[in-house]
């Protein structure tokens, strides 16, 4: 009966204790940082998918911006290349996202400076088509702005998690839980929408 009665009472606290060491917590709090990855990677596609439409809008009313527009279509290329993509997996690898967020800082940079560009062309301000498309462009870079804070605050969650007492534990001993890298932009104001003026040109 005895017996009985300590199982009764040390199989609850052996499994809270084990709960305690980062059991749960640890796998929890990398797959949130990992599905807040996916929502970054699928808001910078968003965005590539959007520059071909830009590029046929911008070679048709603004020949003279090709240079700019072939930058533009290079760094597309480069950021959405399988060879510089991150998976889940790589999120402890600095090199790794080091290159990606490079190559997106790159096209960042590039499409703002063909956006900018393309302002001295009346013709191109009226379209309704490129209006839209700028009014997209913008609603996207604000899209990845969110994604990557929300990515960074799941990763500062996670690496809190696996080095704080009692979580260590489990992170060391049970899963060898290594610390996820945050997302920097390299370029500075990589990561802010650019600000257009879409006054009627005087």
């Amino acid at each position: 009966m005895r017996k009985t009665f300590l199982k009764f009472i040390l199989v609850p606290v052996a499994a809270a204790s084990l709960a305690g060491c980062g059991i749960n917590s640890i796998p929890t709090a990398e797959e949130n940082a990992k599905a807040k990855w996916a929502d970054v990677q699928a808001a910078f596609q968003e965005r590539a998918n959007l520059i071909p439409n830009l590029a046929n809008i911008v070679k048709g009313a603004a020949a003279q911006e090709n240079k700019t527009l072939t930058e533009v279509i290079q760094a597309r290329a480069q950021a959405t290349s399988p060879n510089i993509q991150v998976n889940p997996e790589d999120l402890n690898d600095p090199a790794k996202m080091r290159a990606f967020q490079a190559a997106q800082n790159q096209l960042s940079g590039s499409l703002s400076r063909l956006l900018v560009s393309v302002e001295q062309y009346p013709q191109l301000k009226s379209q309704e088509g490129y209006l839209k498309l700028q009014d997209q462009l913008e609603g996207q870079e604000n899209r990845v702005r969110i994604t990557l804070r929300d990515y960074n605050e799941a990763v500062r969650g996670y690496n809190t998690t696996i080095r704080t007492f009692p979580d260590i534990i489990g992170a060391k001993i049970i899963h060898g839980a290594k610390p996820m890298v945050p997302y920097q932009a390299t370029t500075q104001g990589a990561e802010t929408a650019p600000t257009l003026d879409m006054a009627p040109a005087t």
